[in-house]
């Protein structure tokens, strides 16, 4: 059984403010069966843009082969209209990656790593320590042209191949991103099986490894509890969220399952909850329901939908 035990420490009160990464035109979209143009793409991040995100995931330099629907990402970067004080980054696997991005001038650089060796293995073929010896020339590049360089940290609460996933893993891999060099890292419920006490003893276990304001919480819905996880994170102080607009996103693990947790639920918890976030509401919902337009069915986002129906009422 994984440590739910209830951390030492939680703050007395909560954070006053988060940044929220929009994930949606990145890890959402690529995830469709469907052709997405580079033009709606475009539209999406200009939308998001225009919300007040200081952070967009908005393309993936990975080979068209394994990802067809990031093929578009040099054409989306090109056109999407940069506005000042929103950083736009970009998952690269390589340097063959990371040099595309470069050549795209994407802002951060985003690489991954798993907790579990299991899906480290059945994912990218290789070991953790190997796969973060593959990044390290990628870690240096960013460095040495001036770009941020995010880590992604998968499977940190749960794998699909090997279940359980041990606190000292989590720590581990923390460690080693942290050494390569990362401004931020995003610990990660990759199938979405986490629940909030054990969100907290995983987030306590990183934050003795890395600066908590730079830390951040990426969690899928798989089983409701997303909202509730991300309580518990801010509850031991994480400020840094992702959010998928629309609630764009499957979990390939979970058939018919969701995925990424809705921006538009994510926003409407934490005005409720009096944290600024610095990002225009009504205009995320618009976001959510034009991209749904597009792909022809209803936005995974209760509040986004909630919302949108009263408008027409």
């Amino acid at each position: 059984m994984a440590n739910t035990s209830l951390p030492t420490k939680l703050q007395n009160s909560l954070p006053t403010a988060v940044k929220i990464i929009e994930v949606g035109p990145r890890d959402g979209l690529q995830n469709e069966p469907q052709t997405i143009s580079a033009e709606v793409k475009i539209a999406l991040v200009d939308r998001l843009s225009q919300a007040g995100f200081r952070n967009v995931e908005a393309a993936s330099f990975v080979s068209p082969k394994w990802v067809p629907q990031m093929a578009t990402s040099p054409e989306v970067m090109a056109g999407i209209q940069r506005r000042d004080g929103t950083l736009y980054s970009a998952l690269v696997p390589n340097m063959k990656g990371f040099d595309a991005a470069l050549a795209a001038g994407v802002d951060e650089v985003v690489i991954f790593a798993a907790a579990s060796e299991a899906f480290s293995q059945k994912n990218i073929n290789c070991s953790i320590a190997e796969s973060i010896e593959r990044f390290r020339d990628v870690a240096q590049a960013a460095k040495e042209n001036k770009l941020r360089l995010r880590g992604a940290l998968s499977c940190a609460f749960g794998c699909p191949y090997q279940g359980e996933v041990s606190g000292d893993s989590v720590a581990d891999v923390v460690q080693r991103l942290r050494d390569l060099g990362c401004d931020e890292i995003d610990i990660a419920d990759t199938i979405g099986v986490a629940t909030p006490r054990h969100v907290q003893a995983i987030m306590q276990r990183a934050i003795a490894e890395f600066p908590i304001e730079r830390l951040s919480g990426h969690f899928h819905d798989t089983y409701g509890q997303a909202l509730a996880n991300i309580y518990a994170s801010l509850e031991v102080g994480i400020t840094i969220y992702h959010a998928s607009v629309a609630g764009l996103g499957g979990c390939p693990y979970a058939k018919g399952a969701t995925g990424n947790i809705a921006t538009e639920d994510v926003l409407y918890m934490m005005r409720g909850l009096g944290i600024e976030t610095g990002i225009d509401f009504d205009k995320v919902v618009d976001a959510g329901q034009f991209i749904s337009r597009h792909l022809g069915r209803p936005a995974v986002s209760r509040a986004g939908n909630a919302i949108a129906a009263k408008r027409i009422h």
